[in-house]
């Protein structure tokens, strides 16, 4: 029977007991009665989700760029940047054009409409981009596109470079649209 990885590590200057328990180094040179005994700590690893509050459209989406950027850096993730930064530009864009517009601006956002940009790690395998906004409309998928319309290629673009994308209604009010990039390195 094999322990997880972190059990059978024992804090520095500690004796390790059969159970994969570490000794205080008090208990060590004390009599039995002080003996006690601790679990060990998992090691530290980086979060597995970071999340932005962006407001307006300009700053918003250069704020959304630069923490891509530096969550996939931290991650080691960067082979995985240009994938997910077209994505994050084409979920924070239908947010700004299609849902803060028709919702009213939160305080707090100094006029704008509150819009949330989350990255999270599914498994070693796969990056989530989710961005979330204040308004119920589902996202809407064109079906038909013409190839000279300025606009209407956002959730295509997201089909495409995604295992994965879908919504989901927020309480009390919203709504978060993902999609679900994979982390391998593609030749």
């Amino acid at each position: 029977m094999s322990l997880p990885a972190y059990e059978g590590l024992r804090l520095p200057g500690s004796a390790a007991s059969p159970a994969g328990l570490a000794v205080t180094p008090e208990a060590r040179t004390g009599t039995p009665a002080r003996a006690r005994l601790t679990r060990p700590e998992p090691p530290r690893t980086p979060p597995r989700s970071a999340a932005l509050c962006l407001v307006g459209a300009e700053q918003g989406c250069g704020q959304a760029r630069d923490f891509v950027r530096r969550t996939l850096a931290d991650w080691s993730l960067d082979h995985c940047g240009a994938d997910a930064l077209t994505v994050v530009a084409e979920l924070f864009a239908n947010a700004v054009l299609h849902a803060a517009p028709h919702r009213p601006a939160h305080p707090a956002a100094g006029g704008d409409a509150e819009i949330w940009l989350k990255l999270s790690l599914r498994r070693p395998a796969h990056l989530v981009c989710a961005v979330t906004d204040p308004s119920d409309n589902p996202p809407v998928y064109p079906h038909t596109s013409d190839p000279f319309d300025e606009h209407g290629r956002g959730l295509r673009i997201i089909d495409a470079l995604s295992e994965h994308w879908g919504w989901t209604r927020r309480q009390p009010a919203g709504k978060t649209v993902w999609a679900m990039l994979p982390t391998d390195r593609r030749p």
